[in-house]
């Protein structure tokens, strides 16, 4: 019988647009039973809202989430992580309580094959379930954490085929890093006492100002010893096709993430170098979402595609 469940993915601006509509085509793509729900707050403009309601993805209004010191140690040394402004909005997925499951997911995503199994994932109510961060910092940047090195990372103890059914272990000798998650994709179950206590927990721990990457650091910290680990291939990280290449196999991610600030559709095909492969993956699939949106809604569709980038400035002629 099919649950009361939900994908959910938070949306605050337009130039996300791209990403959220191909997520949303992936899922059905794949045939899941479940909606993509869209997460908007009050920055979303109506034209985008519009867009959504043509594709019948329902919209659920929430207010902005910030701690009241809203520094943190990574947006501080790095402008372009001022993207992460808006993550701590996530957490409020955990007051969806219309719904009995939510599966989180990032807009910055490819869903490559059915994972319906989410939603019946055997969970107690006040756990998560997230893969592994990974620790590797292949391009060392200086306001990572110091611990961040191949040695410490959950991904180097697994290798295929093991890894898939046996995901990281934690255990109290484990790295550090070892108790880091990626939040692109969570398995959680929504409660208001949970939310509220979150939400709590957000705007008194000292622990919050020295966060580098806001939602998931305070994921990882309030679920420390609640959180279970799923294998990589939910949210298969980008980065650990070039990195961890004993693990990964293309034919078995069910989900792949575009982590770091180069999206997909700012980066135009053929010009990824060792992602250029799987970037393709995410243009193919917005490819067939044009054809769809060009002929049921034109005007929608130019204004997402507004919001990517199909050529390089040097290819650019005058």
């Amino acid at each position: 019988m099919t649950r009361n469940a939900a994908w959910v993915t938070l949306l605050t601006k337009s130039e996300y647009l791209p990403g959220a509509l191909v997520v949303d085509q992936c899922l059905k793509s794949v045939g899941s039973k479940y909606p993509l729900v869209v997460m908007a707050t009050s920055q979303l403009p109506q034209e985008a809202r519009l867009i959504l309601s043509n594709r019948d993805i329902p919209i659920r209004d929430i207010s902005r989430l910030k701690p009241q010191n809203e520094s943190s140690s990574m947006a501080e040394l790095d402008s372009r992580f001022t993207r992460f402004a808006d993550t701590w909005t996530k957490l409020q997925a955990f007051e969806l309580v219309e719904y009995d499951r939510v599966v989180l997911i990032d807009s910055d995503m490819v869903v490559l094959r059915n994972m319906d199994e989410l939603m019946d994932h055997d969970l107690p109510s006040d756990w998560i379930a997230a893969v592994h961060a990974c620790a590797c910092n292949p391009r060392r940047f200086p306001h990572y954490p110091d611990d961040w090195i191949p040695e410490n990372c959950a991904y180097s103890s697994v290798v295929h085929p093991t890894g898939i059914i046996n995901p990281p272990v934690i255990t109290d000798s484990s790295p550090r890093p070892y108790k880091q998650l990626n939040s692109g994709l969570v398995i959680l179950t929504p409660s208001l006492e949970l939310a509220n206590d979150i939400h709590r927990f957000l705007m008194t721990s000292p622990l919050v100002s020295t966060f580098a990457f806001p939602d998931q650091d305070l994921l990882a910290a309030y679920f420390e010893g609640r959180w279970k680990v799923l294998p990589y291939v939910y949210n298969a990280l980008k980065t650990l096709r070039v990195i961890h290449k004993p693990l990964w196999r293309d034919e078995e991610v069910r989900c792949l993430h575009y982590i770091f600030h180069e999206k997909p559709w700012s980066t135009p095909p053929g010009s990824g170098g060792e992602y250029g492969e799987i970037d393709q993956w995410w243009w193919d699939r917005y490819e067939k979402l044009g054809e769809e949106m060009s002929i049921s809604d034109k005007e929608g569709w130019e204004l997402v595609d507004s919001h990517v980038t199909r050529v390089t400035p040097s290819a650019t002629f005058l």
